[in-house]
């Protein structure tokens, strides 16, 4: 079989659909759709995330070095669609969604309580990689809704949303 140039993208697909929860140090709460999500080390567990400086959650992120990575069941799909497309900086976003949100259990970010998978972390390092910053996050606790779990009780990836 002959090999053929591809035009030059990211590469990977499909990528994970994940919405990140952070704050501000004033409390003021925002979600957004992120591309760039996945795993970096399992000892100690950690994820990284890549969020473009010009978005409206990254200064929270800089600022308290935390975030929620929320990952969306199937019933959030039209949840997960809106907080991709509208910025915080026009609206409340989760408000307008009539979200329900809870501080984390380990974290001072907002977990999604109607995302049935919450990732809880604390940024140990960055890098910039180029149009985004690559924030590394510690996990330091997950949240899931018991449904979510098989009988080893771990993730069940099936049941949430894939596009």
């Amino acid at each position: 079989m002959e090999k053929v140039s591809a035009k030059i993208k990211p590469a990977i697909s499909p990528m994970p659909l994940a919405v990140v929860s952070c704050c501000n140090k004033e409390g003021k709460n925002n979600a957004l759709v992120v591309g760039y999500c996945c795993n970096c080390s399992y000892d100690p567990p950690m994820v990284m995330i890549g969020i473009v400086p010009s978005r409206y959650s990254y200064p929270m992120i800089k600022e308290t070095g935390e975030f929620v990575i929320n990952l969306p069941g199937k019933n959030q799909k039209d949840a997960y669609n809106y907080l991709g497309s509208h910025s915080g900086r026009n609206e409340d976003k989760l408000e307008k969604l009539g979200l329900k949100v809870k501080k984390g259990m380990k974290v001072n970010a907002p977990i999604l309580m109607d995302f049935p998978i919450n990732i809880e972390c604390k940024v140990v390092g960055s890098i910039t990689t180029g149009s985004h910053e690559m924030f590394a996050g510690k996990i330091e606790h997950i949240n899931v809704d018991a449904d979510f779990l098989n009988d080893k009780g771990e993730i069940d990836y099936s049941k949430i949303l894939n596009m």
